[in-house]
């Protein structure tokens, strides 16, 4: 790189750094809650009844739409644990559902600035900072009555019962399966002798969280099915706070949708889901998504948080009012899935249930394809070679690279062809000047006259494209990258952040600035289109940038990707330098300005 570019470079550092701090000066933040009341418990009791005191929640306000929860807080909580190979399950008295999940084979990952990663003694955890437990029936006294459920073990889960003084009884089976499945049926019953009225009722699903203080919660989101497509909800769509420019957005208090046709609900982050899926026989009226704030994060946290303010997303299922005859039952059946968006877990249960929930993983469109065929080919290298994944990673890109070789050769040789023939395009240019329609059609015959595309520069640009936004996705949501070392990064999942900048609190990020560099590196080498105006291809020069801006804190196997691309494409680009230039016997005379006539 010139002196000028590393100016450019440097200002472009100094940009990122200070307009964050502008944007909060002008909008500042929102300042926390002072008081946060649902707290998790540090540990979950190994027995089976707590003390703990339930939060405390107000009671709907006239004409709400939005249940609420009110628990009998003279009853102690009681807790029942399940566990398999897999998960450890804690199921509460307290709305008689799923409390919490934790995932045995994912340990909880603490990345700081001293120690790349670090395992603690606990493990990833779905369901912690939430106001009900999943299948908690949130309607007021004629169908949750006090709250309060009575647990008994069974063989593979928990049976919980309640009956109400109106008649109603309510018992929620949980049986614990495979792949992270849990088989739930919950039965109401009309046991008195007259017809029983129930009003609509909000079916508690989930809470989604941030996974850890790292994660700036972008990610955290909540899906829903309608049978035909897929919608995420959640901080880059209805709840998001920021605008156009960045600027401050109020998002909506709640959030509905649905026509009875809600096949299944989902509240996840970047890496774990907690879906509920109705039988498709029956499937929910409507979903409600609302907010839901959570603890404030730590000083030490703060240092190297990107958000201040973190929020999670509630979820329920809604069901219309219905009426129970005498000694009436209605049953429902619901399938739980709480555990990694693993993609090959997710497709297996989506081709078993018929329900695309492996939508979760956010591989939809056109794009879609390209993502699910480089993650399935990254396990492959991975566990057949037995590569870690870092390298994995620059396996498949010099794989790319190799597949698309021919393509970029032939582009380069036309762009070669291109500028050798450039004094008889600027002859064709001059002559027909006063003529554009005229210059265009002679254009066009000479292209094909000496068989060159001018869109071949831009044709395997065109053609990567579809594999970049595959890797960028698939990257962004694979948990094989979880916690995956690599040479100085501890986590390829996150930014490789080696240190904080004193004074600016600010995150040194090394790959990508390795690949802003490589990037302007490579630009530099690319010769610009032949007649295009030298201010755009300055900027044009100099708009890898941008990149460097976008990707900065995004994670370090996507910049490892890039950054290997692009060295790949400036070792293809010296090479294909070194061979011969094409020969070019122009047809018809050069005319660079107008033949003098003969005395």
């Amino acid at each position: 790189m010139d002196r000028k570019s590393f100016i450019i470079l440097a200002l472009c550092l100094l940009a990122f750094l200070f307009v964050p701090r502008l944007v909060n000066k002008i909008y500042p933040p929102k300042p926390l809650p002072a008081v946060f009341t649902n707290i998790p418990n540090a540990e979950v009791s190994s027995t089976n009844s707590s003390a703990v005191t339930p939060p405390s929640f107000q009671p709907s306000e006239p004409g709400a739409t939005h249940a609420q929860i009110a628990f009998n807080s003279s009853q102690p909580e009681q807790l029942i644990e399940v566990t398999n190979l897999t998960a450890h399950y804690t199921f509460s008295s307290y709305g008689g559902g799923l409390k919490e999940v934790e995932l045995l084979r994912y340990p909880e990952i603490v990345s700081t600035i001293r120690h790349r990663r670090t395992e603690t003694n606990r493990v990833a955890t779905l369901n912690t900072v939430t106001p009900a437990p999943t299948l908690a029936i949130l309607d007021g006294p004629e169908v949750q009555g006090d709250g309060v459920f009575k647990l008994t073990r069974t063989t593979d889960g928990i049976r919980a019962e309640k009956e109400l003084t109106n008649g109603l009884a309510v018992v929620k089976t949980f049986e614990v399966s495979t792949n992270y499945l849990i088989l739930a049926s919950v039965q109401l019953e009309n046991q008195s002798d007259k017809a029983l009225s129930l009003p609509g009722q909000a079916w508690f699903a989930g809470t989604a969280t941030p996974m850890n203080a790292r994660d700036d919660g972008s990610a955290v989101d909540v899906m829903w099915y309608n049978g035909t497509k897929a919608q995420d909800i959640g901080a880059r769509g209805v709840f998001a706070t920021k605008g156009f420019a960045c600027t401050p957005r109020v998002p909506p208090s709640e959030f509905r949708a649905g026509q009875s046709n809600v096949t299944w609900v989902a509240v996840h982050n970047q890496f774990f889901a907690l879906a509920v899926m109705p039988s498709l026989k029956e499937p929910a009226e409507q979903i409600l998504v609302r907010t839901n704030p959570l603890p404030r994060p730590s000083e030490e946290e703060l240092t190297y948080r990107s958000v201040r303010e973190p929020v999670g997303y509630t979820a329920e299922l809604l069901y219309p009012a219905l009426t129970l005859a005498p000694h009436q039952k209605l049953q429902r059946q619901f399938i739980i899935f709480a555990g990694p968006k693993e993609y090959r877990t997710l497709a297996t249960i989506a081709a078993a249930l018929n329900n695309n929930v492996d939508a979760i993983m956010g591989y939809g469109g056109f794009f879609g394809f390209f993502s699910k065929a480089l993650l399935l080919g990254m396990n492959a290298l991975h566990q057949s070679l037995g590569l870690p994944y870092g390298w994995v990673i620059i396996a498949i890109t010099v794989i790319i690279k190799v597949v698309f070789w021919p393509l970029t050769q032939a582009s380069t040789r036309s762009a070669k062809r291109m500028q050798l023939l450039q004094p008889q395009i600027k002859a064709l240019q001059e002559k027909y000047k006063d003529d554009p329609v005229k210059a265009q059609r002679k254009m066009m015959e000479f292209w094909k006259e000496h068989k060159i595309n001018p869109m071949s520069g831009c044709l395997p640009t065109l053609i990567q494209m579809p594999v970049f936004f595959g890797f960028f996705f698939m990257i962004r949501s694979a948990i094989e990258l979880r916690g995956a070392p690599f040479l100085w990064v501890g986590d390829l999942s996150s930014p490789d952040t080696l240190f904080i900048i004193p004074a600016l609190n600010f995150p040194f990020n090394l790959l990508p600035l390795i690949m802003g560099a490589t990037m302007l590196w490579q630009a530099h080498l690319t010769p610009p289109s032949p007649g295009m105006d030298p201010a755009q291809a300055k900027m044009m020069r100099y708009m890898p940038l941008m990149f460097l801006v976008f990707l900065y804190n995004y994670s370090a196997g996507l910049t490892l990707y890039w950054t290997v691309q692009n060295l790949l494409s400036i070792v293809q680009t010296k090479l294909i330098r070194t061979m011969p230039e094409p020969s070019i016997s122009p047809k018809g005379p050069v005319l660079t300005s107008p033949p003098k006539k003969r005395k």
